[in-house]
């Protein structure tokens, strides 16, 4: 199945959406639980590391990624609002250019066949967030993380 990337610059939003051979509970755990997301979140050549993952509205939580280089990228948020299995909403934040924050909206649909669609959408405050975070490789990331993904739920 294919992963769609849509950016909708008048919208100030970048869409991310596929179709999953699992259910959306089964998606929903590889979202939030901290033991899967490593599996699947980010590049797959980088290492992360779940420092805090407090899943509950106003709990915040941090994830970074070591490159083979020995360099630490991490990223930072908390969570707006917490609807299982079938939406997430929570701030995003890459901690080395702080004050760019955007929300994250992530959306798991059951279909008929048993299969769940599963939609993220980032929405920034500005066009030059969204383009800096495009220009930073955000199409090819986010690709590379919802292939992992599926793999792991499948």
């Amino acid at each position: 199945m294919e992963t769609t990337f849509t950016i909708n610059k008048e919208k100030l939003e970048v869409v991310t959406s596929r179709i999953f051979n699992a259910t959306p509970e089964r998606l929903w755990s590889a979202q939030t639980d901290p033991e899967q997301i490593p599996k699947w979140w980010g590049p797959g050549a980088y290492k992360t590391v779940i420092e805090k993952n407090d899943l509950k509205i106003g709990g915040g939580w941090r994830y970074t990624q070591t490159d083979s280089d020995g360099k630490v990228y991490a990223f930072r948020g908390e969570y707006k609002e917490i609807d299982e299995p079938n939406r997430i909403v929570r701030t995003f934040e890459y901690e080395p250019m702080p004050g760019h924050i955007l929300i994250e909206t992530v959306a798991l649909e059951a279909q008929a066949d048993g299969t769940t669609k599963m939609t993220a959408t980032a929405h920034y405050d500005n066009l030059n967030d969204l383009e800096g975070m495009v220009d930073m490789g955000m199409e090819s990331g986010q690709r590379e993380g919802f292939e992992r993904l599926a793999k792991l739920v499948s």
